[in-house]
């Protein structure tokens, strides 16, 4: 035995104890003392084993409490586990199997705190165990602290690099956390240690849509089936990604595709229902009708399934049941957010007693230029910002860049003074913003950020981007709150939209916070009003092309021939030439909202 692979014999073992493989440690050290009789380390490793033996009857508990305590864990008992494991912990503190046991039943049931609490004190008893710290990492993203969580998987590929595992759920965090480049790294190398790793395919695949690589996600989502015939979220993102590329008889096929392998998925009769124009004889309406009657299912399925089943029977003309179907999927969808309408409420005071305060921070902008300029496109959802982003990215100098959530991450918490505001703190998020949108604008001048909420952050664009461009897009106020209300937004935080009279309260606190910033920003508002530009589509869109100072270009009047990707509620709309009366769709569910939109004003 050379001296290189006894050091590494050595290390082995050494690690072994570690994790608490003592039998093999043995082995090992055995085998080195059988080619080198003299080895003073061997010999002290089989010391050491000795006496961690001697010493483990003593701090560890006994076998049979032991066994008890993994067989009401093998059985499923996991409160009754937790509840042992702790009693158990408190006298034998050093017992790594207890604490294991302990964090994986508390993770099990939803107790994270315990979890992390548990497998932080595996990782100090066994630090060398890469499954301690890939246990602590998923109960930390669990818990949504994303960036210890990435800490404790790197810990644990330290440990073993060959760890797939820890290397799919290090790109969940990433993702998580939108650091998409990332996310792909961690993905492939999941993939390049277990090629035929189904979700690692199908997660690389999410990343690349994000990052509006469809050629390459959809590739990865066919890898996904290919490795799993049946593997129907596959599909279901496929359809997605297809329909965001306007491809919606393709994304139609794939859903169908997804509903053969898996008839009660709930999500994907959803998704499908949106693309469909339904007929009395179209087999889906009978399927979801027999899903609706089973009281199994759970709050999530039931949702996505009412707003299946009020799209179908809008579609026949039975506005009765569809708007009841609304009503009660949107009341599924309030509960699974945990809304509540106060929450809103003192997120736009907060705004306005903050604003004053970012008023009087001393910040240049100017010492800070960029080789591109934002175009916000704004207002509240559902009031035409697709549209009108459609037509201004089919300008030859703008990049439509959708609906980007970097503005609110970087800057939302200043914006409510949560965030101390300082000339450092507005000089980052300035940078980091426009250095984003150069990375997406394919060096043109301008690139468009629709994300329709960005209304509540004007104070904060008008004081750290005072050059942007924005638009504020207005519609009818019935049309946009029956738009709102009607539609299932993947979103977290439109909660206020599942209710017709939340919406109403919540379009109101719009109004009132625009009238605000009309008052106090000194800075150009471009006010265009969708049903305007419907009736007067020319006039309307060669006054906001000026607006932009950007020279006239006939594509403008054509955005249905737009084939950049579109990924909102809108998708199918847009693809169409533009067209008046979309804001009277509202009105033939009249009998059924009590003259709820009557005291409604334009904004």
């Amino acid at each position: 035995m050379v001296k290189l692979s006894v050091n590494k014999a050595l290390m082995e073992a050494r690690h072994l104890v570690a994790r608490g493989e003592t039998i093999k440690a043995e082995k090992l050290y055995n085998s080195v003392l059988k080619a080198f009789p003299k080895n003073k380390k061997a010999k002290q490793g089989l010391s050491d084993i000795k006496k961690t033996i001697q010493t483990a009857t003593s701090r560890n508990p006994p076998q049979d409490v032991l066994d008890q305590l993994i067989e009401l864990y093998r059985k499923g008992s996991l409160e009754l586990v937790v509840e042992k494991a702790q009693v158990i912990s408190k006298k034998y503190p050093e017992t790594f199997i207890v604490w294991n046991i302990l964090g994986a039943a508390a993770a099990r049931t939803k107790k994270l705190d315990q979890a992390v609490f548990a497998f932080k004190k595996v990782t100090l008893i066994q630090p060398d165990y890469p499954e301690g710290f890939y246990n602590l990492g998923n109960a930390l993203k669990d818990q949504g602290k994303l960036e210890e969580a990435i800490g404790a998987y790197k810990k644990a590929i330290a440990c073993k690099m060959n760890y797939p595992e820890a290397f799919y759920n290090l790109g969940v965090a990433y993702k998580n956390k939108d650091n998409l480049d990332e996310a792909i790294k961690a993905y492939r190398k999941a993939i390049e240690f277990k090629p035929d790793y189904v979700e690692a395919h199908n997660n690389l695949g999410n990343v690349f849509q994000d990052q509006n690589k469809h050629g390459e996600a959809i590739n990865s989502y066919k890898k996904a089936i290919s490795i799993m015939p049946g593997h129907t979220k596959a599909y279901k993102n496929m359809a997605n990604a297809l329909g965001d590329q306007g491809l919606f008889d393709e994304a139609i096929s794939a859903y169908k595709k997804a509903l053969s392998l898996e008839p009660n998925y709930a999500e994907v009769h959803r998704h499908l229902s949106s693309l469909i124009k339904y007929k009395p004889n179209n087999p889906q309406v009978e399927q979801v009708s027999r899903l609706l009657k089973k009281p199994e299912l759970d709050d999530r399925d039931r949702c996505h399934l009412k707003y299946a089943y009020a799209k179908i029977n809008e579609d026949l003309g039975d506005f009765g049941t569809a708007f009841d179907n609304y009503v009660s999927g949107g009341a599924i969808r309030q509960k699974l957010l945990f809304y509540n309408k106060k929450d809103d409420a003192n997120l736009f005071k907060k705004i306005k007693n903050t604003f004053p305060k970012l008023q009087k921070i001393n910040f240049k902008s100017q010492n800070d230029i960029r080789n591109v300029t934002p175009i916000f496109i704004l207002g509240m959802p559902r009031s035409g910002t697709t549209l009108v982003e459609q037509i201004v990215s089919a300008h030859s100098e703008v990049t439509g860049a959708g609906e980007l959530r970097i503005f609110g991450k970087l800057g939302g918490l200043i914006g409510l003074g949560q965030q101390i505001a300082s000339p450092e703190k507005f000089s980052q998020v300035r940078r980091f913003y426009l250095d984003h949108l150069i990375k997406l604008s394919g060096g043109k001048r301008f690139v468009t950020d629709k994300m329709p909420q960005n209304f509540l952050y004007l104070g904060l664009i008008s004081v750290i981007i005072p050059e942007a461009r924005i638009i504020h897009v207005k519609r009818d106020p019935a049309a946009t709150c029956w738009s709102n209300f009607k539609h299932y937004f993947p979103a977290r935080g439109l909660g206020y939209s599942y209710s017709l009279k939340d919406t109403v309260n919540y379009f109101r606190l719009y109004q009132d916070l625009m009238k605000f910033w009309a008052k106090f920003l000194n800075i150009n508002i471009y006010e265009l009003n969708y049903d305007a530009l419907t009736i007067n589509q020319e006039l309307e869109t060669k006054k906001l092309i000026d607006y932009l100072d950007l020279n006239w270009e006939e594509s403008c009047l054509n955005p249905e021939e737009n084939k950049r990707t579109i990924r909102t509620a809108s998708q199918l709309q847009v693809r169409e030439r533009v067209y008046q009366g979309s804001s009277r769709a509202w009105q033939k569910f009249s009998p059924y909202l009590n003259g709820i939109f009557d005291q409604l004003t334009e904004p």
